[in-house]
């Protein structure tokens, strides 16, 4: 079994309103030292060993379903886990 965390962030293009709204909201909760502050997603997928080449599989998921390749960057990594 391999676990697989994706981690997705918006493209530094691309203006991110959620993150703006947590910086003011730091700042007006006394942390003025935070300069930036951008929102992605995480996701956590559990997969079979019987997928031979999970590197590709996992692209596939995210460019297909998982991201919006378009104005989102995604990143993953795996893990060996006991099954489950």
């Amino acid at each position: 079994m391999k676990k697989v965390n994706i981690f997705v962030t918006l493209r530094e293009s691309i203006l991110d309103p959620q993150g703006s709204a947590v910086k003011g909201a730091l700042h007006s909760h006394g942390f003025p030292e935070v300069q930036d502050v951008r929102i992605g997603k995480y996701l956590e997928l559990m997969i079979d060993d019987s997928v031979e080449d999970i590197d590709a599989a996992v692209n596939e998921m995210c460019q297909k379903l998982l991201t919006n390749t378009v104005i989102e960057n995604y990143r993953f990594e795996i893990e060996e886990v006991a099954a489950i």
